[in-house]
Parts: C-alpha cells; sequence; structure tokens
C-alpha cells in the first residue's frame, strides 16, 4: 500500500433518515480507521442533516449541495471534496460489515488493479433477513474481466473501491445517469485495469420501494439504451457485448410483466423470433419475477 491510503467514503443523501444511523454506524465501526466520509446532502428536507450532526468524530464532513441534482452529479460534486487515495461509496440506506475495508485494500497491493469489489446481501426494508442475490454460481470475476461483466455484471456500488488516479483517468462518473453511473463507470475502468473481487459478502444492500433502483426501472431501461449506443464502439468486439442488448430486452420485458401490460409484452416476445430467445426470456421473467416477489417477504 502506498504512503496514502486514506479512504474517502462518499454518501450520497437525499432524504434518508428512515435508515441513515445504520449506514453511519457501519462506517464508524470500521476496523480500518484511516477514512474520512463525505456526506453529501443533495437539499434534503427531513431529519437527516440533524442525524448526522448527531456524530461527533472529525472524519464526518458535511457538505450543502448548492442545487438538487441527479445521482451522480452528486457523487461527483462529493468526490470533488475528498482527499483520499481511495474511493469507496455508501449509500444511506444500507450498510457495511466492520471489515470491509480491512479486506479490501491489500488487493490493490498490485499496481495494475484499479478497482476491487465484493459480494453481497440483500436485506428486506427491516434488516430481519438477508440472502445472497441470484447470480447463478458462487464465485465472481476477478482480473481483465471486460467480457464477464458483459455477460452478467455482478459488481455493485456499494461494494466497491476505486484508486483515486483511476478515478481521475476516466473523468469520475458520467454525471448525465441517474441509476446506471456505477455501471458505466466499472464496464469503462475493466478495458484498461484488473478488477479484483473480494470472495465473501461484505456489505448489505436494503431492498425497499423507496430506493432509486426501485423506483425507476423505466429510467434504468433508458439509461441502458443511451450507454449502449453511445459506447458501441468501445465494447463491440467483445464476444458478449451482445448480452447488454438481452439485458435491455430482458429489463424491458420484466417492467412490462410487473406493470400487466401484456399486449405489449407479447410484442416485445414476438420480436424476438429466435425460439431460444424466447425460451431464455421466459425463464428470466419466472425466476426475476419469483425473486423480486420473495424479496418484499424475506
Amino acid at each position: 500500500m502506498s504512503e496514502n491510503s486514506k479512504v474517502s467514503i462518499i454518501m450520497n443523501c437525499y432524504n434518508g433518515e428512515n435508515y441513515l444511523r445504520e449506514a453511519l454506524d457501519s462506517v464508524l465501526e470500521q476496523t480500518y480507521k484511516d477514512w474520512e466520509l463525505i456526506f453529501w446532502d443533495n437539499q434534503s428536507t427531513d431529519k437527516s442533516v440533524e442525524i448526522f450532526k448527531s456524530y461527533a468524530d472529525e472524519r464526518l464532513k458535511y457538505f450543502y449541495a448548492p442545487k438538487h441534482t441527479l445521482l451522480y452529479e452528486a457523487r461527483n460534486c462529493a468526490i470533488k471534496k475528498a482527499s483520499g487515495a481511495f474511493y469507496a461509496f455508501l449509500d444511506v440506506d444500507d450498510w457495511w460489515d466492520s471489515t470491509k475495508l480491512e479486506k479490501q485494500l491489500p488487493l490493490f497491493n498490485d499496481p495494475q488493479v484499479g478497482l476491487v469489489y465484493g459480494q453481497y446481501l440483500i436485506s428486506d426494508a427491516k434488516h430481519t433477513h438477508t440472502r445472497r442475490p441470484y447470480f447463478g454460481g458462487s464465485d465472481f470475476p476477478s482480473g481483465y474481466i471486460t467480457n464477464e461483466l458483459l455477460h452478467k455484471y455482478v459488481v455493485a456500488l456499494l461494494t466497491i473501491i476505486v484508486r483515486r488516479s483511476v478515478l481521475e483517468c476516466v473523468n469520475n462518473f458520467d454525471s448525465k445517469y441517474h441509476i446506471i453511473g456505477d455501471y458505466d463507470l466499472s464496464m469503462k475502468i475493466s478495458l484498461k485495469w484488473k478488477i479484483q473481487c473480494l470472495q465473501e459478502p461484505i456489505a448489505f444492500y436494503r431492498f425497499h420501494d423507496g430506493s432509486e433502483s426501485s423506483k425507476g426501472k423505466d429510467r434504468y431501461i433508458d439509461e441502458l439504451i443511451l450507454w449502449s449506443n453511445e459506447n458501441h464502439n468501445l465494447f463491440s468486439n467483445y464476444k458478449n457485448y451482445h448480452h447488454v442488448n438481452l439485458l435491455i430486452i430482458n429489463e424491458k420485458a420484466l417492467f412490462l410483466f410487473k406493470q400487466k401490460n401484456y399486449i405489449l409484452l407479447f410484442g416485445l416476445i414476438l420480436e424476438l423470433r429466435n425460439p431460444i430467445s424466447f425460451i431464455r426470456l421466459v425463464v428470466y421473467l419466472t425466476i426475476k419475477s419469483k425473486f423480486i416477489e420473495k424479496l418484499k417477504y424475506l
């Protein structure tokens, strides 16, 4: 590790009072102590500020946004206030295992590693039960893994640490995104640097109806389409690039299925024409819809 091994933890907040204490406590409980937390208040109107300022630790740094912005523009604003050699990200409704930073940072001893991530667990809103996300298989990929991530993207923002110099090389997050900014970042980093995975759960993602990922499924699809169009030249030479289009189709179908818009869903299925693609879509809908339903009753 370098002499400067400080980790800047970026926490963006917009009305996050419900779960904020658990997130903050998980940072304060880290066994690795050389960190700062950049708390970017995106003009909250609830008690988030009051909760944050009830903590007395000089490593906790509060910033109020001059204007309310999209999520990844807000993350970039927070990054500008950070001083660490590494960046980690934790949203106000998630939390970390106490050994997360300590276990991940040694993986940066390899100078070719630009990003480290790990496995995670999904929790219900009340943090009464947890389970693994459905990805099929146990080990996540490590190394130069662009092609693997195009096939099956498994890098969760709440688990990642990024080397500062690498983040600067890719110009931080693309601020036009609100949902998939971390997907865009990880994919671009994977083109030039190794990505290493800690093969154990180190964070907890809270599944609830108020999260941005739950509320913004239609936006998620639109952003994936935009990403695919704008990054075709960068990724089209990889054999698994076509999986991005399959992901878009699958997510469209799942969205229509949940909306009970069966007419448009049937039209989407007809566009596939390929029987194998049809079977895959049906399997995807069955597994994903059952998994989401189970999350409500963990």
